[in-house]
């Protein structure tokens, strides 16, 4: 039993949905989607027409929708609970990241949905096509070869149920794995991937009976079949080059491939002249096949007119665009792994206290609660202190711009910064929404400078463009001395917070260099 069979309500329209999906009609899609949500409150229902719809958006290319069709599909998939569903709407939360820039809440974004994904205890045809939009996630990111164990896992599982093989080629992933070796300097096995995806081709137009073929895979066909030509390789007569990059619907990416295929085509005819021109005007995204195939087809463009000089600039320019592409990404895995020991290490120092209810889920430090047992406790020992309190800069716009789920991960990342930089001993807590509290045992008010320009450096320090593009974060941070002793410091804690409230209110209002 497919998914949709477990759907009780607008099932022929979201067939209908999927139906011009595959036909690369997103447009129309959204339409049928949006009469959808407007009809059903089923949470199922809605699950399914929500990640349709991101799916569309994300074909469309429409970036100002991103951030809130990604929060609407995983708040669904959530409410719905089942694991294919929050697998397929990982996947297609890391494309959305992908294409935004934020390369390490893509990561994040696909690991949950290979979790998940592989949590499915019989998986069918829907199944599938979760584990194919986790292989473009993968193959937009560069990790080719995860991408290709992925879309062999929907291969074997989308046959199995009946899905004709061809649905599942994925000639785009395959694509983007030989641009990336041609990048790096292997023209050779660039040209036997492209090959490859050549005789696919061949192959599935000979078969008896034929194949129809997606709208958006042709396009890559296509580009594979001009992308060979430009090399200086043949390519069978019989493939109409300009028909195939013609095929591809109303997506973005296809869009992106006739553009850049049109350079293709000029640069193997021996047309330089109008190769260069159409390159000075193309308008792709750096996400379709990579920021350096440009500047790689300029490269040709010049070796084809002659000019070799100055086809060696422009290929040192493609290799050092690849070579930034595989340092970013393996800052993310660095840092990711940062994050990971600090999350063990907040669990850790959670653990010390009472179960699950005294621990901030989200975060993993201790919340408000126990803030207030760990206070009166002090209080109940005399002790001296300092109260820190620390608010976000620019949440706000974080979760406007690039939705709740970001701010998620923006308030995770806070926690893990605040809790590395405190001394031995501090007390770390989130206090609610985007406000922290730091208690420092037997610190004076030279201490918590020091800890309040150590906070601020460390956010400073963290690649929020990485996380959030384009959203600058920062923190705002107050302290105040607790002055008094037996009965009256409990009177002297509540006017320390006040205090330090205060200090961060003024904090937040004095400026800030830029993050």
């Amino acid at each position: 039993m497919g998914w949709l069979d477990r759907v009780p309500d607008q099932v022929d329209a979201l067939r209908q949905a999927r139906a011009l999906m595959m036909q690369s009609r997103s447009a129309d899609a959204c339409l049928v989607l949006d009469r959808v949500l407007d009809a059903s409150d089923e949470p199922h229902t809605r699950a399914d027409a929500l990640i349709q719809r991101l799916s569309a958006v994300l074909n469309l290319g429409r970036t100002a929708e991103y951030a809130n069709a990604v929060d609407r599909a995983l708040e669904a998939a959530r409410e719905a609970g089942e694991p294919y569903v929050l697998g397929h709407a990982h996947a297609l939360a890391a494309l959305a990241a992908h294409h935004q820039g934020a390369l390490d809440r893509c990561v994040t974004h696909f690991v949950q949905s290979a979790s998940y994904l592989g949590r499915v205890q019989d998986p069918d045809g829907d199944t599938a096509w979760g584990w194919h939009d986790l292989a473009m996630a993968y193959s937009y990111l560069s990790f080719h070869g995860y991408a290709l164990g992925a879309i062999e896992r929907a291969r074997q599982i989308g046959t199995a149920a009946g899905l004709r093989e061809e649905m599942f080629a994925a000639p785009g992933i395959r694509l983007r794995n030989a641009v990336a070796l041609d990048h790096s300097g292997d023209s050779d096995g660039c040209l036997r991937v492209l090959r490859d995806i050549g005789a696919d081709l061949d192959r599935f137009l000979n078969a008896d009976g034929g194949v129809r073929l997606r709208p958006s895979t042709v396009t890559a066909y296509g580009y594979a079949a001009a992308r060979r030509a430009a090399l200086g390789e043949d390519v069978d007569p019989g493939v109409d080059v300009h028909a195939l990059l013609a095929a591809g619907g109303d997506g973005a990416r296809a869009r992106d491939l006739r553009q850049l295929g049109d350079v293709c085509v000029a640069i193997a005819a021996g047309r330089p002249i109008e190769a260069l021109a159409r390159l000075s005007t193309v308008a792709v995204s750096p996400q379709t096949l990579g920021p350096a195939e440009p500047e790689r087809l300029r490269s040709l463009t010049f070796a084809r007119a002659g000019d070799h000089a100055a086809a060696h600039r422009a290929d040192r320019h493609a290799f050092r665009l690849a070579a930034q592409r595989s340092d970013r990404l393996q800052t993310v895995y660095v840092d990711g792994i940062a994050a990971q020991i600090e999350r063990e290490e907040l669990r850790r120092t959670a653990a010390q206290y009472a179960g699950e209810a005294l621990t901030d889920p989200l975060t993993g430090l201790p919340n408000r609660r126990q803030l207030e047992r760990y206070v009166a406790a002090m209080v109940a020992r005399g002790e001296q202190a300092v109260i820190g309190v620390c608010d976000l800069d620019g949440f706000k716009a974080v979760n406007t711009e690039h939705g709740h789920h970001s701010g998620d991960l923006v308030l995770q990342r806070i926690a893990g910064v605040i809790h590395r930089v405190m001394r031995r001993g501090d007390f770390v807590a989130r206090y609610g929404g985007d406000e922290f509290v730091v208690v420092l045992p037997g610190a004076g008010m030279a201490e918590a400078a020091d800890v309040a320009r150590r906070i601020a450096i460390a956010v400073a320090a963290e690649d929020w463009h990485a996380l959030v593009p384009g959203t600058p974060v920062g923190v705002s941070v107050g302290f105040a001395e607790v002055n008094g002793s037996g009965p009256a410091l409990r009177d002297a804690l509540g006017q320390a917070f006040e205090i330090a409230d205060r200090e961060m209110l003024r904090s937040k209002r004095r400026p800030k260099a830029a993050s």
